[in-house]
């Protein structure tokens, strides 16, 4: 739409375009510096402002940007943290599992003979313990890789589809603390007539 309205060379056409866009910036980075290793300064300039004539006591003796609306905002408090155990606890509310509840299908599934579900939002090193409700250990897993989700195929250790029900999710991750997630699922049957 874009591309075919500026084809058209007029300014009305040029207008209708532009009217309708919204400011987007990219900081770019300075050579031999690393990201966030300097102050960054950003400048929108408006050509139509929405009204002149600020008058506030520290503007009227010394007028910034000719006393047209002026915006600012910081970024200083909004990094990435590192080695922050009250981030890293506080994290474990992230911890999911999906989809919940889990009604015989997933858009994870790669076949009609495969269940799947994913725990996500999970830090690198974890073990993950999934118990009935009845507190019977169903599957173990010992995370240890970067990916941040983990497929569970439905199946217990020995590989045996687990049964409907209601599933106790509990991630234990070292040094930081745990959490358990509820999960309900209702299983498909087997078709065997899709062999």
């Amino acid at each position: 739409f874009i591309r075919q309205r500026l084809s058209l060379q007029t300014a009305p056409a040029k207008r209708n375009v532009y009217r309708d866009c919204i400011w987007t910036s990219i900081p770019l980075g300075v050579a031999g510096q690393s990201n966030l290793d300097n102050e960054v300064k950003i400048r929108i300039r408006v050509n139509k402002p929405y009204a002149t004539g600020y008058t506030a006591s520290d503007v009227a003796q010394n007028p910034r940007n000719e006393n047209r609306p002026m915006y600012s905002f910081n970024t200083a408090d909004l990094y990435a943290r590192t080695g922050d155990a009250a981030t890293a606890a506080s994290a474990l509310d992230l911890i999911n599992v999906v989809p919940n509840p889990y009604y015989a299908y997933s858009a994870y599934e790669t076949s009609q003979l495969d269940n799947r579900v994913k725990i996500t939002n999970l830090p690198k090193d974890c073990k993950i313990r999934i118990y009935t409700i009845g507190g019977m250990l169903v599957r173990t897993y010992d995370k240890g890789d970067p990916l941040t989700s983990l497929d569970w195929n439905l199946k217990n250790q020995a590989g045996v589809s687990v049964a409907s029900g209601i599933y106790l999710i509990h991630v234990e991750v070292p040094g930081v603390g745990e959490k358990i997630v509820k999960f309900f699922g209702v299983m498909r049957p087997i078709d065997l007539d899709t062999f």
